[in-house]
């Protein structure tokens, strides 16, 4: 896989992630901290998928919340929680002028400027401002060396391109190199008072974006399953909840500077996901292994065909040391795949994955293609 066609996927996972819709799911579980006093707080979106779990694992812990929205997605959720209407791409902010927060979270950044108008507007030294960020700011993500951390280098894009941008959509085309630029701005708006968080693939129940969620769907049907390539081929997600509860933790403890937020302690492979899997269904399961080269001599695409699947020369790892020593925790993931899969049986029902999998027709074909291939 080329270097630009693992932007191209990061990209899609790391938007995709924030912008999926969410449905009302229980509280994070994982503990944090011991209990500290109630702060207020600020979320800038908080409707799509990762701030819904944020604002439920902040409440859990006693703090006041207040939404900043367009007030178009999910505005059902949280009724008991001040919300204020505004467009951040229209400059419409004048519902936060002369407010005062403890904390400002801010899941829907993605044009630099917005995030500099936003921070500013909260430039207290005692705010703490939180940014979502991505690993998809990294422009060497997917070569050499295997394990990248928060000092390695990040994508550019320039002025006359960044100017161009200012919508969420327009950013796609540089995402990650945006999201680095959003960065920026709010550390240099909030100097000593930013906690910049660069996930992973964010999944767990109510990820609409099926990355994730394909496989323990597609493994509870039974059957004969295709397997994609080096069964130790390594893979990184982070639970929502997670996420949430360390983004709750950060605020409490007054975190600042940059982490990779990306799973686990230790190392995880396809293989040992995908047998997670098979244990989270009583239905009869084989996994049949195409090899990399066979799944590319059959034009199987990478991540959203084959999902979580990244041939050999675009694998990298995101070092988790500093984050999970700044108090990051990962529940089991065998809790993850039996949530989501619980989430998906009660919420997606039937219906067919639009974006993610290898079509069944498509499937049984090569799984056919494997077993003969054996016999002779």
């Amino acid at each position: 896989m080329n270097q630009s066609s693992r932007r191209t996927f990061l990209a899609a996972a790391g938007a995709g992630a924030l912008l999926g819709a969410a449905r009302d799911l229980p509280a994070a579980a994982v503990p944090l901290s011991p209990r500290t006093e109630g702060k207020r707080i600020l979320v800038l979106g908080g409707t799509g998928f990762l701030g819904p779990h944020f604002v439920r694992a902040a409440m859990a812990r006693g703090h006041v919340l207040t939404l900043f929205n367009r007030g178009k997605t999910n505005p059902q959720l949280f009724p008991d929680v001040e919300k204020l209407v505004g467009d951040r791409e229209k400059g419409e902010l004048q519902a936060l002028e002369g407010r005062s927060f403890d904390a400002v979270v801010d899941t829907s950044g993605y044009v630099p400027a917005h995030v500099e108008a936003t921070a500013r507007l909260f430039a207290a030294e005692t705010t703490h401002y939180t940014f979502i960020s991505t690993i998809s700011v990294y422009d060497k993500f997917g070569e050499r060396p295997d394990v990248f951390d928060e000092t390695s280098s990040v994508g550019e894009v320039s002025d006359e391109d960044a100017a161009k941008v200012n919508t969420i959509r327009g950013s796609m085309p540089f995402y990650g190199p945006l999201k680095a630029r959003c960065e920026q701005a709010a550390l240099q708006a909030k100097p000593g008072r930013t906690f910049v968080v660069r996930p992973g693939l964010i999944v767990g129940p109510g990820d609409t974006t099926d990355r994730f969620t394909w496989w323990p769907v597609r493994i509870d049907q039974g059957g004969a399953v295709l397997a994609p390539g080096d069964k130790d081929g390594l893979i990184q997600v982070i639970d929502v909840r997670d996420l949430a509860d360390w983004m709750v933790h950060g605020i409490e403890q007054q975190l600042a500077g940059t982490y990779n937020a990306d799973g686990f302690d230790g190392r995880v492979s396809m293989e040992e996901f995908l047998h997670g899997c098979k244990l989270a269904t009583s239905k009869p399961v084989e996994l049949v292994w195409g090899s990399e080269e066979f799944l590319k001599e059959h034009e199987v695409g990478a991540w959203m065909e084959m999902p979580l699947w990244i041939p050999r020369e675009g694998r990298s790892i995101a070092a988790n040391d500093r984050a999970r020593a700044a108090g990051l925790r990962f529940r089991p993931l065998a809790d993850t795949i039996r949530d989501t899969l619980a989430w998906a049986k009660s919420e997606r029902g039937d219906r067919p994955f639009a974006r993610t999998g290898v079509k069944p027709d498509k499937e049984a074909r090569l799984i056919a293609l494997l077993r003969g291939a054996k016999k002779g």
